[in-house]
């Protein structure tokens, strides 16, 4: 281990620090020497955001907190190995009491220096209130992370810094040496300069103690109401990708159903793509002769990667999760049947997921022109109702929800299908589904536009009265799992 390892040993150096710099990081390690005591409002304050970084943060996770304190938050996490980092030796020393099976070490975050070490989370929980250089801590955070890092901390909303002054005042809060008071802004600019991706901002907590149960509904109900009266600030980056494409193999899964018409015309025109792409048909409960055009394809093409099943149950959702369980590809697209999103248009998912611009692309029909006939009228305006809520409920632009273009790595599947118990089987979609899970872990997710065409073979499953119903339901639902928590 270097210098400044695990419960003491020698500080490292500031070497590349200002003198004001160094001296504020002695003050705060002075500060927290003297041995602090967290208030009865602390703890509950502590409580409070562990539920949400629980909430934030999956279980399997590996979990470093750069400025852990005394350990309060770590100890009431549940993931699978905790990590932490504090200015101070004493309070590293309480951290590592308060979590016998963490480990710990003594540095300053501006000096983070953890050689071939790599975390699934990186936290900063308030320490940009109170630290030295924050740019500097964001470029020394790189040096912990992997392509598939997240980092969220978590700072308070300037509006609530007289608030905070008069709690100070009442004793609800200890006095700290001066604070740090940054704006959204200030921090995704920081997080841009020094090599991280935003992915998305999430104030939290309009009621930082507990008042007898009350403060659970103003935090679950009014915080994501009435954003500009929360207490936190919770921020979710990711490492900024190096942009350089690399060759990926590719499955694609078309979920099919009375669209015999369009099985050759999707074969011939799907491109190929990476080290090779396969192109996986899921016939489900079709009343035309859609299950023997798709084995005739299968043998006029032989030259062509096609496998083909029929799906275990009912619905698109149920379709593409027999598909994706069938799939070889490190990266999984789904194409619909009608083939109104064309499917040259498929190499755009493809460079923009392997190039590391995003960990979840997905299809937006409602930028370009579409065909005269392409979209109902009501139609389009019930998407772009559903592209405004579900962007809220995700915190991330999606203006398209329902285009059943969507392009994720398989890892990436994987761990939304891990997860799938926090939602539970609830979409026939699957759009939603992958929407919500990817939203969740905390994927980069970006709409990519496409031409809509018309369909010119068959009619569409979509019956929008009773599907718009379902899908009312499902952000309501969504909402109360992602939102009001």
């Amino acid at each position: 281990m270097r210098p400044g390892g695990e419960n003491g040993g020698v500080k490292p150096e500031h070497s590349h620090l200002t003198s004001q710099a160094r001296a504020h990081i002695e003050a705060v390690r002075a500060y927290y020497e003297r041995g602090i005591r967290l208030t009865r409002a602390a703890r509950s304050y502590r409580d409070i955001l562990a539920a949400y970084y629980n909430l934030f943060i999956p279980a399997s996770a590996s979990v470093l907190e750069v400025g852990c304190g005394a350990g309060d938050l770590l100890s009431r996490m549940k993931v699978a190995s905790k990590w932490g980092v504090d200015v101070s030796e004493n309070q590293a020393r309480l951290a590592k009491e308060k979590n016998p099976g963490a480990r710990f070490f003594v540095q300053a975050g501006e000096e983070l220096d953890l050689p071939e070490m790599a975390f699934d989370y990186i936290i900063v929980s308030e320490t940009v209130n109170l630290a030295a250089d924050v740019q500097r801590i964001f470029e020394r955070l790189k040096r912990v992370s992997h392509p598939g890092t997240r980092l969220i901390l978590n700072f308070y909303s300037s509006l609530w810094r007289p608030v905070i002054w008069l709690g100070t005042l009442a004793g609800l809060r200890n006095r700290q040496p001066e604070s740090n008071w940054l704006s959204r802004e200030d921090v995704s600019g920081l997080l841009h300069l020094t090599g991280w991706e935003l992915i998305r901002h999430e104030p939290r907590i309009v009621c930082p103690v507990k008042l007898f149960g009350f403060e659970q509904l103003l935090n679950r109900f009014v915080a994501p109401l009435a954003p500009a009266l929360c207490l936190c600030v919770f921020t979710m980056a990711r490492p900024a990708a190096d942009q350089s494409p690399k060759g990926k193999t590719v499955s694609i899964v078309i979920p099919v159903r009375n669209e015999a018409g369009n099985i050759q015309a999707a074969v011939e025109r799907t491109p190929e793509m990476g080290i090779w792409t396969e192109l996986i048909f899921v016939e489900g409960l079709s009343k035309d002769n859609t299950w023997e055009e798709i084995q005739r394809v299968k043998r006029a093409y032989p030259q062509k990667c096609i496998k083909i099943l029929q799906q275990s149950g009912k619905g698109k959702g149920n379709a593409v999760r027999d598909g994706f369980a069938a799939a070889e590809g490190e990266l999984l697209m789904i194409l619909d049947a009608d083939l109104t999103m064309p499917p040259e248009e498929l190499p755009k998912f493809y460079a923009a997921v392997v190039s590391g611009r995003c960990d979840f692309a997905n299809g937006s029909r409602l930028i370009y022109p579409m065909d005269e006939k392409a979209m109902r009228f009501l139609n389009l305006c019930a998407n772009k109702i559903f592209s405004i809520l579900f962007s809220w409920l995700l915190g991330q632009p999606v203006k398209d929800t329902l285009c059943g273009t969507k392009v994720l790595t398989k890892q990436s599947y994987e761990s939304i299908a891990a997860n799938r118990s926090y939602f539970g089987e609830f979409d026939p979609f699957g759009d939603f589904d992958l929407l919500f899970g990817a939203s969740k872990l905390n994927l980069k997710i970006l709409d990519i536009p496409i031409r809509y065409k018309e369909r010119v073979y068959g009619e569409t499953n979509i019956q929008r009265w009773k599907h718009g119903w379902l899908l009312l339901q499902m952000v309501l639902f969504a909402a109360t799992k992602l939102k009001f928590v």
